[in-house]
């Protein structure tokens, strides 16, 4: 006598679990990061949301600093955005942020335009000893700042980050970032107060990302620039 036919399972649950497993999986799957460096602090009301969760603390004494801890200059290696490209960071953001582009060897910017965001000026690059420096790349949050306000407590890898995240990273007119030095946003704010706003809040977008805090009067600098925003 054959045995007793098992019963088989309903179509429609066989369907159920491979819906089930699929979410399961995309919600573990971990965010990559985006190689455009785009931002996720995009107007004064995210900005002010994200300031008031970030820790206000006194600064720390800038004793232990050193540019090296931070990677040597414009590596590639790198997890964020642009990173792991083949070219250094800093003709990345050139790359980026200049019109009218032209390259060589195909990572090297060699000319091109930009409509500084700091001055509200157009500045011509041409790559060269004594020409390149008219446009630098500065760290929106100075390294040696947030040095003091809690990267000192970062590993290796976050640091190297840090200095080379397109999110911390603007091309700007050479003098203009020379006088801003390490200064945070209640020291020092781009000429053109018409880039305020949106300089605030990508210092804002850098510190939330990194886990960095903000003095009190840094804080206070912050919010009065996006209340009038």
């Amino acid at each position: 006598m054959a045995g007793a036919r098992k019963p088989s399972v309903p179509r429609w649950l066989w369907i159920l679990g491979v819906i089930v497993v699929s979410v399961i999986v995309v919600l573990l799957e971990p965010v990559s990061d985006d190689d455009s460096g785009t931002v996720v602090v995009e107007n004064p009301s995210q900005a002010l949301e994200a300031l008031a969760a970030l820790p206000v603390r006194d600064e720390e004494p800038q004793d232990g600093y050193d540019r090296n801890l931070f990677g040597s200059a414009w590596t590639d290696n790198v997890t964020v955005g642009m990173g792991g490209n083949g070219c250094d960071t800093r003709n990345d953001i050139l790359r980026r942020d200049l019109v009218d582009v032209s390259l060589e060897k195909g990572c090297t910017v060699r000319s091109g335009t930009l409509h500084d965001p700091y001055t509200g000026r157009e500045i011509a690059f041409r790559r060269g000893v004594d020409t390149s420096s008219a446009v630098q790349i500065d760290h929106i949050v100075a390294l040696s700042d947030a040095w003091k306000k809690g990267a000192r407590h970062l590993d290796e890898q976050q640091r190297r980050n840090l200095a080379n995240d397109p999110r911390n990273l603007q091309a700007v007119d050479g003098p203009t970032n020379q006088s801003k030095g390490d200064s945070d946003a209640s020291e020092w704010l781009p000429p053109d107060s018409a880039y305020h706003c949106r300089y605030v809040e990508q210092q804002i977008e850098v510190k939330t990302v990194y886990e960095l805090w903000v003095t009190p009067q840094e804080r206070d600098a912050m919010k009065r620039v996006l209340a009038a925003c």
